[in-house]
């Protein structure tokens, strides 16, 4: 295919979500290298966001860039490449999630460096969605979450809480200051665990370097916050027989997790390949396939709003704290990184992906009152 004909079929797709190629509006691309049009057509996702870190095009407002485009649907006008089919194909046949791979996002996400996180994450360092819906800053908003978490978990003094993907120890902190709970988390980031241990020193918390699946013991709540989304789809039945296993009979079970619209075995592939290796958004049929027969869904809770004003703050953090941060990193990170954040922002914003809270329990217990919003 000819470069104008190229051109025209992007020019095309274009407005028909409302982006003008080249155009003077905040959403509109400016392409400044010609082979971004055969590369995007070829490459789908995986092309724009490789070319965005390349300099091949620009925009001043990314996230309503996005935005349109997923309104409008055009990835699926998009052919299958060879790229995507190798990815889902993979996907399938592999387990990209299995107990060797774990610390790979680990080591690849979350130890580029805590003074990257530091700088874009609230005082506490949340990474997940904040709470938005009676805060007006970052730091309430994500404080707000996490009280909301322990309120829809019944949380009293001494209760054992086993957190997956425990972070740096927001919610440990948290819950062991307000609530008297005492909490065992584990992680697969190292750099999680040297800060994590820090901030909850001198508390009923500990923070161990370990897989979930190696975990042992029962509690009264088991729970995980960001974390189900690198469980993977080949896992989450024995995600869920994991948390069964750790509850104790009359305990409460909780999890906060992006969620797919649609049943899905893989991720968007750029995100996969620079964000979150191993990383996939669970549906809500695969999630209710994998709790059949082990826990009852008590309450179901979707803010997927709060996660775009979330990402929209993180990302005035990481740009109010560039010219200190590029000390570390140099100006392809910083291209990545700005796509990751305004278009994970768009998603959200376009309800393509949503954001949930589910309180679970097993069979046989008394309802629990949990249906706080």
């Amino acid at each position: 295919m000819k470069k104008d004909g190229e051109k025209s079929i992007v020019r095309g797709l274009l407005e028909e979500a409302g982006v003008t190629l080249n155009g003077d509006q905040p959403f509109d691309i400016q392409v400044s290298d010609e082979r971004f049009y055969r590369r995007v057509l070829g490459e789908g996702a995986m092309g724009l966001g490789e070319s965005y870190m390349d300099e091949w095009w620009d925009c001043r407002a990314i996230d309503q860039f996005i935005d349109k485009i997923l309104r409008a649907r055009i990835q699926s006008r998009m052919k299958v490449n060879w790229q995507l089919a190798w990815h889902t194909l993979k996907a399938k046949i592999l387990n990209l999630q299995s107990p060797s791979r774990s610390f790979q996002v680990g080591e690849e996400h979350y130890d580029i460096g805590n003074y990257l996180f530091r700088a874009m994450l609230d005082t506490r360092m949340n990474y997940s969605c904040a709470y938005w819906k009676n805060a007006d800053s970052l730091d309430e908003a994500q404080e707000a979450k996490l009280d909301l978490i322990c309120r829809k978990l019944n949380l009293r003094p001494g209760m054992t809480i086993l957190e997956f993907g425990c972070g740096w120890g927001a919610f440990a902190r948290y819950a062991a200051e307000k609530y008297g709970a005492e909490i065992r988390g584990v992680t697969v980031s190292r750099e999680q665990v040297d800060l994590g241990r820090k901030v909850c020193e001198g508390l009923p918390v500990k923070i161990d370097l370990m897989d979930y699946r190696k975990v042992t013991g029962r509690y009264d709540r088991v729970i995980s916050i960001g974390f189900f989304e690198h469980v993977g789809s080949r896992n989450y039945r024995s995600y869920i027989k994991k948390v069964a296993e750790s509850l104790k009979d009359d305990g409460i079970a909780f999890t906060h997790t992006i969620g797919d619209n649609i049943s899905t075995t893989t991720c968007n592939p750029w995100i996969t390949k620079y964000i979150f290796p191993g990383g996939m958004f669970p549906s809500i049929a695969q999630i209710g396939r994998a709790m059949e027969g082990r826990l009852v869904m008590e309450d179901w809770h979707n803010f997927g709003e709060d996660y775009d004003r979330t990402l929209m703050a993180w990302y005035s953090n990481f740009e109010a704290a560039w010219p200190r941060l590029k000390e570390q990193y140099d100006q392809r990170f910083y291209r990545m990184w700005r796509f990751y954040l305004l278009s994970s922002a768009a998603a959200f914003r376009s309800r393509t992906i949503q954001l949930w809270q589910i309180v679970m329990t097993k069979p046989g217990r008394t309802r629990p009152d949990c249906r706080i919003i």
